[in-house]
């Protein structure tokens, strides 16, 4: 059980490291310029998502979806408190500073692309048919063709 939840703190830990080089490539680098850090910005959430698709890859392929999904899901909560409300901090910001737009746009958008990133590593991981479930399938498949039908006499 410790090992599950380190695994959750790993992750959570390497979303919120991502966000964290994003806001400060923005604040040292593109301190007035909009368009360059809203730029930044979507490459966070771009290499956020694709972080969340590798690690949905590697653990469909071992572990049930409810198992892995709890753990995707714990972890990208816990990231996204540490983005919304610790990140902004770190850099010198107030978390609500921009508004209540603000701070729920950013919770939507952490959100959409966490879960496009889980949905992209799962629809792969199962077109290729290397997905728990699939293998379990093709393991039954296998065990029941091997074996030879019983003949019942009567």
């Amino acid at each position: 059980m410790r090992d599950r939840w380190r695994a959750v703190g790993v992750l959570a830990g390497a979303l919120f490291a991502v966000n964290m080089v994003a806001r400060l490539i923005i604040k040292l680098g593109f301190d007035g310029n909009d368009t360059a850090a809203d730029r930044v910005s979507l490459g966070m959430f771009v290499v956020i998502g694709t972080i969340l698709a590798a690690v949905v890859f590697v653990q469909g392929r071992n572990r049930p979806a409810g198992a892995w999904g709890a753990d995707m899901g714990a972890a990208v909560v816990f990231a996204l408190v540490l983005t919304v409300l610790v990140g902004p901090l770190l850099v010198g910001d107030n978390p609500f500073g921009g508004g209540a737009g603000l701070f729920f746009a950013q919770i939507w958008l952490y959100l959409l692309a966490a879960g496009a990133g889980v949905a992209i590593g799962y629809l792969v991981l199962t077109a290729l048919g290397l997905d728990h479930r699939s293998q379990q399938l093709k393991r039954y498949a296998e065990t029941k063709a091997a074996k030879p039908r019983r003949v019942v006499r009567r």
